[in-house]
């Protein structure tokens, strides 16, 4: 963003011969003579905003100021919220939920052709696993 503030500060010499170019000037003419002439350059710093506010970018130019502010959040809106906004919505799937609803489906299709139940009440096979003996548990209180 500085980098663009900084490529719209012309050097002295380009903003002297612009300001010349672009001046606003008054030809009044006194005589009947075209070639004659009397120009008087009009002060339009005094009829600008005089009440103008910086927007924090540029403490003497209103234009400079104006156009920072605009570019800026030109940027900051449309290049991070509307474009940042797009690629996170359409961003892969980072945390595999897809994935792990697609494996379901294929372990439950797996399982129906097979002929088992969708879910087996017997999830580990009880002979593998060892429990305690009832001389063991016969202090402990069981609470179900």
């Amino acid at each position: 963003m500085a980098a663009l503030i900084k490529l719209r500060h012309m050097p002295v010499v380009q903003r002297s011969v612009w300001n010349y170019f672009t001046k606003t000037s008054r030809n009044i003419s006194t005589s009947k003579k075209n070639s004659d002439t009397a120009t008087t350059a009009c002060d339009s710093k005094a009829s600008e905003d005089k009440n103008w506010v910086s927007y924090g970018f540029d403490y003497n130019s209103k234009e400079e100021d104006t156009n920072a502010h605009h570019a800026t959040y030109f940027f900051s809106v449309t290049l991070c919220l509307v474009f940042g906004g797009f690629a996170w919505a359409y961003a892969p799937d980072v945390h595999m939920r897809d994935w792990s609803q697609r494996e379901a489906y294929l372990e439950l299709h797996r399982r129906e052709k097979a002929g088992l139940p969708p879910i087996d009440p017997n999830f580990i096979n009880p002979k593998n696993i060892k429990l305690p003996s009832e001389e063991d548990l016969c202090d402990v209180e069981i609470i179900i």
